[in-house]
């Protein structure tokens, strides 16, 4: 029976190959494999080997130092197909710079991109892209002026009348994974993983391609010992294991913190032990947004503002049987981690691969859901993927916002210092921001406006001091928060005149209250 070689981390870089794609599962330092990570880096820092790579990845895999940025050298990666680099700096930097090709697409669709592979479709076909930046007849995905003469690796094309997005496939020449336990025929499980990504399909598509297949863990343990029901990954398919000889560092659970069972599902805590935040600025915005919320729906909470403070705002109102949170990677319930512990939660109910959940985010559709966003302009569309030269990238922005019934962006009215204080009597400006996010012209379409009047949504960008409602005419400006003038805090910070509501709405003061302030009542409404 075939079975993988168990090698060490060094012998098994010696696999890949120059000018080879290498693809890495994992999501934000979840499941990321750090000791071959570190092994690829100090091999290329000592020998020059292995170099021209194309780096593969769906998911942003960094926690601002450690994963894909041990890959950020010039001369080891020479392009990137990524989903998000948000939270690495290093491959953010090397985009702006110029010092290699970087395409960007939707997180879902790459996730998703691995059953096309596997079954040698002749590409991924979907809608969404069409009309943001990832569409081939405005950027192409492509985040920096190296890359804007390169080879397209999306395309437009036509079935049955109706234009779709094609997204071409990648051949993958090693794919890197991570699992808890190997047994000895290399079978692989992932119960202490805090979220079941999207590993299977992967190893389906690099085997597709003739990719060996390493696979970090933790433990070896013998054959017959693993429930084959929770084999993640048949031994088969796996062409090397690697034995982490120092998991309190480089296999956590997540960057802060190396294991908690009430994140992998093995215990449930209460859900209000550490769910309250204080009362700043994204709090603000954040419990505004929710008032939007209706019992009885389903939500996603994006990265950024609406993570960090949507879920414990959920808690701490005591609303989690009313409403159901959901977050890209998988999660159902529970409440969030937030910052550089994005896609995990606190005692979830559920937990599915990250590819089936973008399925249900892409067909049936979310009701709500929470984003960030940078920019926002005259015709509604929205920039939550590039700053200047600066590419954060797209994750599950646009395949989420595209579909959705209702959008929320959550974002301060202007930013860079912003400073606000919030009391009885609503809000004081201390300090403006240095910079505009209501501008005349996005730099780069995220979310399509006018796409997305034509599909019926529901689309409003809440900020600490006004709401606005996209309509078929531009967004609408529809409610100030009390203390605020419409003159001279909100059009004078503005590049556009938006549409004024006949009758402005003022901003429900009891959101400024420490403690519960009542969006139990508010959604049950």
């Amino acid at each position: 029976m075939r079975k993988p070689i168990f090698v060490s981390a060094q012998e098994a870089v010696g696999m890949i190959q120059d000018y080879s794609t290498l693809c890495t599962i994992g999501m934000t330092l979840v499941s990321a494999s750090e000791t071959v990570l570190k092994a690829i880096e100090q091999k290329f820092l000592d020998t020059g080997t292995p170099r021209g790579l194309t780096l593969f990845h769906t998911c942003g895999q960094s926690d601002r130092k450690d994963g894909i940025a041990h890959l950020a050298h010039e001369g080891l990666v020479t392009k990137v197909i990524g989903g998000h680099w948000g939270l690495c700096p290093p491959f953010m930097e090397m985009i702006s710079e110029n010092r290699l090709e970087a395409y960007n697409l939707p997180q879902g669709q790459m996730a998703n991109m691995f059953h096309s592979m596997a079954l040698r479709e002749p590409g991924k076909l979907s809608k969404i892209g069409l009309g943001t930046f990832v569409d081939p007849r405005i950027e192409g995905g492509k985040m920096n002026s190296r890359t804007m003469d390169k080879e397209d690796i999306v395309a437009v094309v036509t079935v049955d009348g109706e234009e779709y997005m094609q997204y071409r496939e990648v051949p993958i020449d090693t794919l890197v994974i991570r699992g808890t336990y190997a047994d000895e025929a290399g079978n692989i499980s992932t119960e202490e993983e805090a979220m079941v990504l999207e590993v299977l399909p992967a190893v389906m598509a690099a085997k597709r391609f003739g990719g060996k297949v390493i696979c970090q863990v933790k433990q070896v343990v013998r054959t017959g010992t693993l429930d084959p029901k929770r084999v993640a990954v048949p031994g088969v398919m796996v062409d090397a294991v690697v034995v982490c000889e120092n998991p309190m560092e480089e296999h956590k659970q997540t960057s802060s913190w190396y294991f908690d069972p009430s994140y992998s599902g093995q215990i449930h805590t209460p859900l209000r032990a550490s769910s309250s935040i204080p009362l700043n600025i994204r709090k603000v915005i954040g419990r505004r947004a929710a008032m939007l919320l209706k019992s009885d729906v389903i939500i996603n909470v994006g990265t950024g503002i609406p993570n960090d403070v949507i879920g414990p705002i959920l808690a701490e109102e005591d609303v989690q049987d009313d409403v159901m949170l959901t977050v890209e990677s998988g999660i159902y319930g529970g409440v969030p981690a937030g910052g550089i512990d994005f896609g995990i939660s606190c005692s979830p109910q559920a937990l599915i691969p990250h590819d089936r959940q973008f399925e249900y985010y892409t067909g049936a559709g979310i009701d709500y859901t929470f984003m960030g966003a940078g920019e926002m302009d005259a015709q509604g569309n929205v920039n939550a993927t590039k700053m200047g030269s600066v590419a954060a990238g797209a994750g599950g922005f646009i395949d989420i916002t595209s579909t959705a019934k209702n959008v929320v962006f959550c974002s301060t009215f202007t930013g860079g210092q912003i400073k606000v204080e919030f009391d009885e009597c609503g809000i004081k400006i201390l300090q403006e921001g240095r910079f505009r996010k209501l501008v005349k012209k996005v730099q780069q379409i995220s979310y399509n406006g006018k796409m997305a009047v034509s599909r019926g949504q529901n689309m409003f960008y809440v900020t600490e001091r006004a709401v606005f409602q996209l309509t078929e005419d531009g967004p609408m400006l529809i409610e100030i928060a009390r203390g605020a003038d419409l003159e001279r805090d909100i059009l004078a910070n503005m590049e556009f005149r938006p549409l004024i509501a006949e009758h402005i709405k003022e901003t429900p003061i009891h959101i400024y209250r420490e403690g519960p302030f009542g969006l139990k009542n508010i959604i049950k409404g």
